[in-house]
């Protein structure tokens, strides 16, 4: 059913030809529920399985935001009720209960969206495996920048202790170090509005820590900056299994060897 021109689909922008798409997840949720149309958004809505608070997948914003902070979906979600008197007359249920059906609940009506039922489980949206791989991107670029700021910070750990500011200075490693670690928390927090942020750290890694190994001889700290460098930054573009799953092993496999050389 065509809706009204909402952003609220995947990170691509794009409505699907039968309107909007919707990804919800409650505050605490790790995971993403959804595609759901707009219909399907309302009657949760009425059901009481989203509210004002719970959160949707802004891509114009590429943020979550509460479904409340949209006055356009609150219209739509929770419509002003007018009072309407009705004669009194019998209703006939055109319901017919049979031997043997079983009751659907709300639950069911969701496993079928995400293509969890028999009948739908052949049927899986391709839009749901790119949200699920985004939320493994994002782990993976969180890993890969941890695992960068140890193996930056190690080499100059005496002068972080001492607190000498020449002395650390003096080791330009550690400051890309400690924003490596500052980073990785942030998006092991889920603050995915820091994935600009990433790319240029991961440009710029790869230009001063690269000349700096050139120019020194370390070749193999220049192949392992190379690697993660790259790595890192793919990971928060890629939106299929295999090609996170690349990206992982050239960010983690480029940081891990970094971190060995600075503990060797």
């Amino acid at each position: 059913m065509a809706g009204p021109n909402i952003s609220g689909t995947m990170s691509s922008g794009a409505s699907s030809p039968s309107g909007p798409e919707f990804y919800v997840r409650g505050a605490n949720d790790t995971e993403a529920r959804g595609p759901f149309s707009l219909e399907q958004l309302t009657s949760l809505a009425e059901a009481g399985q989203v509210t004002a608070d719970t959160f949707y997948y802004e891509a114009a914003k590429e943020q979550w935001l509460t479904l409340g902070s949209s006055e356009e979906l609150k219209v739509l979600l929770w419509p002003e009720k007018k009072k309407i008197t009705f004669k009194a007359k019998e209703i006939k249920s055109l319901n017919v209960e049979r031997e043997g059906d079983k009751p659907i609940t709300v639950q069911d009506f969701l496993d079928a969206a995400e293509g969890k039922t028999d009948e739908t489980k052949d049927k899986s949206d391709p839009e749901v495996i790119m949200m699920k791989a985004a939320i493994w991107g994002t782990r993976t670029a969180a890993f890969t920048c941890l695992i960068s700021g140890v193996a930056l910070v190690i080499p100059g750990i005496d002068a972080i202790i001492s607190l000498d500011p020449v002395r650390i200075l003096a080791q330009p490693y550690v400051l890309l170090g400690v924003g490596d670690v500052v980073l990785g928390v942030l998006l092991l927090l889920g603050v995915i509005s820091l994935y600009p942020l990433v790319r240029f750290r991961a440009v710029f890694g790869l230009g001063f820590l690269g000349f700096l190994f050139w120019t020194s001889g370390q070749n193999t700290a220049l192949a392992a900056v190379s690697a993660g460098a790259v790595g890192l930054y793919f990971s928060t573009i890629c939106l299929s299994y295999v090609s996170l799953a690349i990206a992982a092993i050239f960010g983690l496999g480029g940081v891990i060897a970094l971190a060995t050389l600075s503990f060797s």
